[in-house]
């Protein structure tokens, strides 16, 4: 089963530039230690921390005894093995902080959550993937959909769509190919030419509709973000449970609001 708290970086974490003379070779080891957590589901002992980043042993113990000093990896309670450190979320309040599209479109959110009443995300493209920046929760929360950082396919998900509606249908297709087209639900369209009819649908409609493709019960909409030339920066997805709500009333509530929040922020830029 995939998992459903990071989705595949389109980026390989062992990527090494052979003939760029600017790249730092111990830098890039650095980061693909740190990378070597993205799928653990617990502590990784030094073996599985240098099987992991694709270097031998030795080197894993020496970059892992620099990031301990410095607080960017630390021991579990029992010892048994390796965690991220807390100073990698001085770095998450970087990115938050200072990435313009996040500053614009916080309080646009904000407003959104309030009147609509139901959760309200706000996502990073990355391709073949949207990493979350911004989580604002209903009344059904999740581990999984409380968490800054969860990345999601674009392919099944509405705010995914929603970006991939804002590229020409070409750039979208490639995209599609490119992605890992698992099943999340029983209801996931894994069927490319299926996948990229529902793009061209986002794109006349100005957001994207999916229903039960990536989490069961649930409906969402998505709404593309883009800079002032057009291109996908991110997207707003608000969802609503299929308990509460009917597909189609949830489209004609939710639909004009995330729309409007969008355009605020792209006109913001």
């Amino acid at each position: 089963m995939p998992s459903i708290l990071r989705a595949e970086s389109p980026i390989p974490t062992n990527l090494q530039a052979e003939d760029d003379r600017l790249f730092v070779r111990s830098a890039g080891r650095t980061m693909q230690v740190l990378s070597a957590f993205h799928q653990a589901s617990g502590p990784l002992s030094l073996s599985e921390i240098a099987t992991r980043a694709e270097i031998d042993r030795s080197a894993a113990q020496r970059l892992v005894h620099t990031l301990m000093s410095l607080g960017y990896v630390r021991r579990s309670a029992d010892d048994r093995g390796y965690l991220p450190g807390i100073r990698l979320l001085d770095h998450t309040l970087d990115l938050l902080r200072l990435d313009p599209v996040i500053q614009k479109a916080t309080p646009v959110l904000l407003e959104l959550r309030k009147t609509l009443r139901e959760r309200v995300d706000f996502s990073l493209y990355d391709e073949t993937r949207l990493i979350y920046a911004l989580r604002m929760q209903s009344k059904r929360e999740t581990f999984y959909a409380s968490l800054v950082g969860h990345s999601v396919p674009t392919f099944c998900t509405a705010g995914g769509r929603a970006v991939l509606s804002a590229l020409p249908q070409d750039a979208a297709r490639e995209i599609v190919m490119r992605s890992a087209l698992h099943k999340y639900t029983s209801s996931t369209e894994t069927d490319p030419e299926v996948i990229l009819s529902e793009i061209a649908k986002a794109r006349r409609d100005g957001y994207a509709v999916l229903t039960e493709e990536f989490v069961q019960g649930e409906i969402a909409i998505g709404v593309a973000v883009t800079s002032r030339a057009g291109h996908p920066l991110g997207a707003i997805h608000v969802a609503g449970s299929l308990a509460e709500w009917t597909p189609e009333d949830f489209e004609r509530k939710a639909a004009p609001l995330a729309t409007e929040a969008a355009r605020a922020i792209n006109g913001s830029l």
